[in-house]
């Protein structure tokens, strides 16, 4: 059906035609009219069949024609910024797009100022938490990939966030959007809303199964590939990029995605113009630049990418994977070995999609057949919109049993029921002191009727869900996070403190704990360091068979930890040495060690850094917050451990990394040159700090002229974007 055909205004639909669209797929056809309407709405429809411009229509037609907000909510950073620059184009309007996806601990008082605001589940929770002095102006609310309910992490976040505007702001227009998901009907009666479901794609879909030779797909179809059977990848690889396709290929861990890209590297390169090789060369020196300390492991990246190949995981640093990401979609590199996150991640859709691995690693399980949702994402992304008018998914067989098997279990089955994840204590006691400190229920009573309004409660029965909530509630009183006054609740100073700095009250209690120890120990910086990584919010390194220099380690520092230390023959003793590991890879970090050795002795890759010195430089935030409470003489060594985490630094290199700009590698380098504080650059001519390895002119006139306005330490504030 055509665009004009649903009272869009005519200035988006003006939007719309320079976008080339002038007409919509079945499914948008069939939701529009709901949504444009101001119904509640799920779509549960594949990949790439334009799900996210029914939710941006009925936001902006809603918004130009009555003002007020909206609210855009998806699981991952990297998604949020794709979705901020789809309705950029919708700026012309008159309305203001912004996105959030930073600090958790703030109110974020600019995003008043913008009419629609994209954000993480996490980063929207913590804004209700601080209080949204214009929630009632939200007019519509989009929940992106909401199948992600099911998932233990975000899913209960979810599920408040959708409870509390409904409860708060009731006119509010809830839009959910997912992949096809088995009880979709479920979750629009739970929402009140109407369910369009469909399986139409753009692109068609064939799944299929390679086995001797052949491909059997779906539709009864076969397809003849010749070649060595023991190169399977091989060939089907090749034969897509023969015909001008691209390529993805799934595999179940990270070492894999290596190996196996350098594999694919001398197949792919053979079929390169040297065009295409010129630019993945310039693709290579992009890489580089953004680069600031480049560890000697990405090497094994930059040559794939040269050979038009790239693999993508969650160890490699961000920029690699957007890069990655973005040639890809470029047409410059023209296949991809990845994880699984890269299916549930931004879009990229390719002609060929090969699912090598339907078995994962599970360390309560051991080996375990993969989700047949993970399998159905991970094949939705088989074919281009406006290359193909066909995308393959493609399975491989060993022999005829496992080629019927791979058929019936995953190609024809059905994807699982999603189930609400917020039942867990630890959700649970997050949640509900959230609601008890920032006064959205106030007595048992009320408590009950806003659990009742989750999609937990849908799923579960009355008596197992009022043991649960009082059962977590018993741990907020026992742990003062809360009082109970008379017939009501109230959160306490350190609930209150707790709620807003985006934490575990687990994490708080053990960090209070380190706190309050601290005056009786003789405290180091692995003291804090240990306390933070033995928290539920900081994910611990694997203890390996190698590591028996942890334990040799452990017993030099035991003295100075903050937190009990379990005894070696106990269950949480090997938990303890995961924790202390990590400990130890901060300490080193802090203490300047290149990015090389710590891959090397932690055996993790330089994103695993990354994500573990965010999360510590967010628990290190959290502990100095908690120390002008409970231990003030502590605030001031926790602050310097913050900016040395901050920065990867000693201790001597303070001041410096007081500059903006100034690094801990730029900081070395001045520092080696006998400027050691900011004082020491004061009388010192541009033309000799511009001489100092990795300063140059541009820096060294940036120092000068801060100079004059920064010159103590402490001025610099802790960065945003931690979690």
């Amino acid at each position: 059906m055509t665009i004009e055909q649903f009272g869009l205004d005519p200035e988006i639909q003006e939007i719309l035609k320079n976008q080339g669209i002038i007409d919509f797929y079945p499914p948008q056809a069939e939701a529009l009219p709901y949504a444009l309407r101001g119904e509640h709405l799920v779509l549960s429809i594949p990949t790439a069949a334009g799900k996210s411009l029914v939710a941006y229509l009925a936001i902006v037609q809603r918004l130009k024609h009555e003002g007020g907000k909206a609210f855009y909510i998806v699981p991952l950073r990297a998604l949020a910024r794709e979705k901020y620059e789809d309705l950029k184009a919708f700026e012309t309007l008159g309305l203001k797009i912004g996105l959030s996806t930073g600090d958790l601990d703030e109110s974020d008082v600019r995003l008043s100022k913008y009419d629609i605001i994209v954000c993480t589940s996490e980063k929207a929770d913590s804004l209700l938490r601080h209080g949204l002095h214009w929630l009632d102006k939200i007019k519509v609310l989009v929940i992106d990939e909401i199948h992600l309910i099911h998932d233990p992490k975000r899913g209960p976040t979810l599920e408040v966030i959708i409870a509390q505007i409904k409860a708060l702001n009731p006119h509010t227009q809830l839009i959910a959007l997912s992949a096809t998901i088995k009880n979709a009907v479920e979750l629009a009666d739970w929402l009140g809303g109407k369910l369009i479901q469909s399986d139409w794609r753009p692109v068609i879909l064939k799944e299929g199964v390679f086995f001797h030779n052949t491909i059997k797909y779906n539709d009864s179809s076969t397809k003849k590939i010749e070649g060595d059977t023991k190169k399977a990848l091989e060939l089907l690889v090749q034969e897509s990029l023969k015909d001008g396709g691209q390529t993805l290929v799934f595999v179940n861990n990270r070492k894999s995605t290596v190996s196996l890209a350098n594999r694919l590297s001398s197949v792919v390169t053979e079929l390169l113009t040297e065009t295409e090789k010129k630019q993945l060369k310039k693709l290579v020196s992009s890489m580089k630049q953004e680069q600031a300390e480049t560890a000697s492991i990405e090497q094994s990246l930059v040559t794939c990418i040269e050979n038009g190949v790239a693999f993508h995981h969650a160890g490699l640093e961000s920029n690699q994977r957007r890069l990655v990401e973005q040639g890809f979609k470029d047409h410059q590199i023209k296949c991809i070995v990845a994880t699984p996150t890269l299916a549930a991640g931004v879009n990229i859709p390719a002609r060929r999609v090969i699912i090598r691995d339907l078995w994962r690693y599970d360390e309560n399980f051991g080996m375990a057949p993969i989700p047949i949702l993970e399998y159905k994402q991970q094949a939705g992304r088989a074919g281009r919109p406006r290359y193909d008018t066909v995308g393959d998914a493609i399975t491989i067989a060993k022999d005829s049993n496992q080629r019927d098997q791979i058929f019936y279990n995953y190609i024809l089955a059905d994807t699982e029921p999603i189930y609400s994840k917020l039942g867990s204590q630890s959700a649970l006691r997050m949640h509900l002191l959230a609601a008890i400190s920032t006064q959205f229920v106030h007595n048992p009573e009320e408590m009950y009727t806003f659990i009742q309004s989750t999609f937990y409660a849908y799923q579960t029965d009355e008596f197992t869900i009022k043991k649960e909530v009082d059962t977590a509630v018993e741990f907020l009183l026992k742990n003062q996070l809360i009082d109970e006054m008379q017939t009501s609740y109230i959160s306490t100073l350190f609930g209150s403190r707790t709620s807003s700095l985006y934490i575990d009250p687990l994490s708080a209690i053990q960090l209070k704990t380190a706190l309050e120890r601290s005056n009786d120990k003789e405290v180091t910086p692995i003291s804090f360091l240990h306390a933070i990584c033995s928290t539920p919010d900081l994910r611990s390194l694997y203890l390996r068979g190698s590591d028996s220099w942890v334990e040799e380690k452990a017993d030099c520092i035991k003295h100075s930890l903050l937190l009990d230390v379990p005894n070696t023959s106990s269950d949480e003793y090997e938990w303890f040495l995961s924790d202390l590991k990590t400990a130890f890879l901060l300490e080193d970090w802090i203490e300047e060690k290149p990015y090389d050795a710590l891959v090397l002795k932690y055996n993790i890759w330089p994103g695993d850094v990354h994500t573990i010195v965010d999360m510590a430089e967010w628990l290190l935030h959290a502990t100095r917050e908690f120390a002008r409470m409970y231990n003030f003489s502590c605030v001031s060594d926790v602050n310097d451990l913050l900016i040395r985490v901050q920065n990867g630094c000693k201790e001597e290199l303070l001041n410096l990394v007081t500059l903006k700009g100034i690094g801990r590698v730029r900081a070395r380098a001045l520092y080696h040159e006998g400027f050691k504080t900011v004082n020491d650059l004061r009388t010192v001519p541009v033309e000799r700090l511009a001489k100092i390895k990795g300063i140059g002119t541009a820096v060294a006139k940036n120092l000068k002229q801060q100079i004059g306005e920064v010159g103590l330490r402490g001025n610099k504030q802790l960065r945003g974007s931690h979690r």
